[in-house]
């Protein structure tokens, strides 16, 4: 996960600094202001607007293009509709996190959030047992991340410093409130293990891509770059990894409401078997975060390039490897036609890669 550094506000000169800042709060302030129902019809009219311009069309293509892969017996109107939706989610996101504050601490969280699957991982946590949390960008992850930490139990969140520097330190300071420990991901590989020794519970969301050299596995039946070192920091650990979603389900009366649902929870008696452990847990907890996708496809973000790198037999032309044919086959939950489906899918990629 080592990266480029933090570059405060890439020179901006300080005018602009503050000016922005200053525009950025009014807008905070709007959104928290007018009443939950006003702000929801206000944000869905703004994002389908946004997203249907000419100006966004390459990013809307982008998540039909990768809702098509993800759903191949969708019609159009369907995946059109998806789509537009994916943008409605993100700017709701946006109206969320603003009125977070006045609607998500210690006194209300019961009343805004339903629980659904949780002994087994909440179990998990409370044993003292080393843990990694992961999520996906679906559903809202910042209420996830407020949520557990106002259940008392230690939530240190991997994310990425913004480089408007102000901006950065207003958004970690936000998100720590509820008592979220923010981890800077630049050189938190060094930092995770220390905080794994003194008992914290780390928590990614995991399925962003993790370039050339990441661990290539499954995601709706495409092949996915994820991060080595996830699985890395599980092994040296013996981890348990426990992958949930925080979903919007408003009440009719148009009230912020959350259901958290625990997807799977799994340790080492799980991979140990498995010629590549590191292979294995990255695989299940990248399917978790598909089921957990396919709950509540509307609230994800499908503009994100979640396959943007490729595997290097792709990349070197070359036919889809035998080792990484046997770990698949291996998958306890692969069936024949889903690993066809992934290697024809991969061939298709290649092909693609190397048309004239």
């Amino acid at each position: 996960m080592a990266g480029k550094k933090h570059l405060p506000n890439r020179g901006l000169p300080l005018p602009v600094v503050y000016g922005g800042m200053a525009a950025l709060r009014a807008g905070v302030a709007a959104l928290a202001a007018p009443s939950w129902p006003s702000t929801l019809a206000l944000v869905r009219a703004a994002s389908s607007y946004y997203a249907t311009r000419a100006l966004n069309s390459h990013r809307l293509k982008r998540a039909k293009d990768h809702l098509r892969i993800a759903y191949p017996d969708a019609d159009a109107g369907h995946i059109e509709a998806l789509a537009i939706e994916s943008y409605q989610h993100l700017f709701l996101l946006a109206a969320e996190i603003a009125r977070g504050p006045r609607t998500m601490h210690a006194d209300s969280v019961l009343g805004h959030v339903e629980y659904q699957d949780m002994q087994e991982g909440l179990g998990a946590i409370v044993s003292g047992r080393p843990c990694l949390l992961m999520t996906g960008h679906c559903g809202n992850w910042e209420v996830l991340a407020t949520t557990v930490a106002l259940l008392g139990i230690p939530m240190h969140a991997l994310y990425r410093p913004i480089d408007f520097a102000p901006l950065d330190d207003w958004i970690r300071r936000e998100r720590s409130r509820p008592g979220v420990i923010m981890v800077d991901k630049f050189g938190a590989m060094h930092q995770l293990p220390r905080l794994m020794e003194q008992g914290a519970c780390p928590a990614f969301v995991a399925d962003q891509n993790a370039g050339d050299r990441g661990v290539f596995v499954p995601y709706f039946g495409r092949l996915a770059s994820s991060y080595k070192s996830i699985g890395l920091l599980a092994l040296k650990f013996g981890a348990t990894i426990i992958c949930g979603a925080a979903f919007r389900d408003h009440t009719p009366d148009g009230q912020m409401r959350y259901r958290l649902r625990i997807h799977d929870t799994f340790g080492p008696e799980d991979w140990s078997t498995h010629p590549d452990p590191v292979f294995y847990l990255t695989a299940r907890y990248r399917r978790a975060l598909e089921i957990a996708v396919r709950e509540a496809p509307e609230q994800y973000l499908w503009m994100y390039r979640m396959w943007k790198s490729r595997p290097r037999h792709e990349r070197l032309d070359k036919p889809f490897p035998d080792k990484l044919r046997e770990h698949l086959r291996l998958l306890p939950w692969m069936t024949a036609d889903e690993l066809s489906r992934i290697e024809d899918r991969s061939e298709r990629d290649r092909s693609e890669i190397h048309r004239p």
